[in-house]
């Protein structure tokens, strides 16, 4: 019939996904709290839907549904949904991580934690800009070696601004932040003067 539309079986699919599970799916991505707009929009389904899916997530995760209490959390932190580590593991997840075999860092991650150290603090979002790449995995390697360290959510937009760590320090051999080289010797000034033809 000319009336009938044609559904893309991908789209299909994820319309009979449950909505719990594409929730579930997005907050395991995330590295910053999303707000609930965006994550409704991210799913594709109704905001209140969205909210009471958060509820329920929540209820269960902590043990108040029909599973037992899990090690981790769904908390709303700075406007938005973030799953957390429970805090009664964070001394098994420090040695755990503090146990792992050092190893050096990448390029990738050596640049990006001196913007984190220029700049603090800084949104994930404004290194992603000054970089033009992504830096999430970079971000939680970071985070994982304790060189950074989450300082505050943005009261706005919930994005977490990011600051370097006393371990840092130690391993720079540097009593402050403040005692970083000035970075301005290492830009161009311009001297050489622009491009005529580029002016043109």
């Amino acid at each position: 019939m000319e009336n009938e539309i044609d559904v893309d079986p991908a789209a299909e699919a994820e319309i009979d996904t449950p909505l719990a599970e594409r929730v579930e799916a997005m907050l395991l991505i995330v590295d910053e709290p999303i707000a609930l707009v965006a994550l409704a929009a991210a799913v594709h389904a109704p905001v209140p839907a969205v909210r009471q899916t958060l509820e329920t997530l929540v209820e269960d995760y902590d043990g108040r549904g029909r599973g037992p209490r899990r090690g981790f959390e769904l908390r709303e932190v700075g406007g938005g949904w973030r799953l957390y580590v429970r805090e009664d593991h964070d001394d098994l997840i420090a040695d755990f991580i503090g146990g792992q075999a050092p190893a050096r860092l990448s390029q990738a991650a050596l640049e990006t934690l001196a913007v984190i150290a220029y700049k603090q603090p800084v949104t994930r979002g404004q290194v992603a800009s000054i970089r033009a790449v992504n830096v999430d995995s970079v971000v939680r390697t970071l985070l994982a070696r304790g060189l950074i360290t989450e300082l505050f959510a943005d009261s706005e937009t919930g994005a977490i601004n990011y600051g370097t760590t006393d371990d840092l320090l130690g391993h720079l051999g540097i009593n402050s932040i403040d005692e970083l080289p000035p970075i301005s010797p290492l830009l161009d000034d311009g001297a050489d003067g622009f491009d005529e033809g580029a002016l043109r």
